[in-house]
This record gives C-alpha cells, sequence and structure tokens, in this order.
C-alpha cells in the first residue's frame, strides 16, 4: 500500500488515463480490446467504449472508492481523477491542430 497520499492520487491517475485509453483507444493484445467494443456495438457500452472522456469517469470512480474516506471526499475524488486523466489524455493525444503553412507564404 502506498503511504503518501499524493502518490496515491497521482497512480490512481495514471492508472485511470492507462486503462481508459487501452479500453477506448487500443485494439490490446491479440485484438481483445477491439473485440471487446466490436461486440459492444452501438448501443450504451459500444458509445461508453467509444468515448474517452465518457469512459474515464467510470473507470475512475473504483480508484475514488480505493482512496475516499468519506463519500464527501469520494464525490470530489471522482470527477478530480477523471478530469486529470482527460487532461493527460488531451497532452498526449495527436489531435493537434496544425498551422496551415498556406496563410504564411510569401508566394
Amino acid at each position: 500500500m502506498l503511504q503518501n497520499e499524493w502518490l496515491q492520487l497521482v497512480v490512481c491517475i495514471l492508472a485511470t488515463w492507462r486503462l481508459t485509453h487501452l479500453l477506448s483507444k487500443e485494439d490490446g493484445p491479440f485484438d481483445i480490446i477491439y473485440r471487446l467494443r466490436k461486440k459492444a456495438g452501438a448501443g450504451f457500452l459500444g458509445n461508453l467504449l467509444d468515448c474517452f472522456y465518457c469512459l474515464s469517469i467510470w473507470v475512475a470512480l473504483p480508484f475514488a472508492c480505493w482512496m475516499a474516506f468519506s463519500w464527501q471526499v469520494l464525490l470530489l475524488l471522482w470527477p478530480a481523477i477523471s478530469g486529470a486523466a482527460c487532461l493527460f489524455e488531451q497532452f498526449s493525444s495527436n489531435n493537434t491542430t496544425r498551422v496551415d503553412k498556406t496563410l504564411y507564404s510569401e508566394d
């Protein structure tokens, strides 16, 4: 068990990001996650697995429950862990806006 609460929080955030990324963006070993998403189809579960932000809320819940010592703390930790995982996703994604270089050409 981790002794430092800040370290626990960082580990929970990283684990939430990693699991959410695996479930929503990756195929997994032997395409297991891909098959899971395909089997989930277009229903609630399928839509949940397609959206990193939606999925991170549910992946963060067990981590928040593990860290929380009261329901008030749980209500704060749950969106905080999910939100931090979403920030990591924003920083790590390749969906950055690229500047159109034709706007700046001197021709």
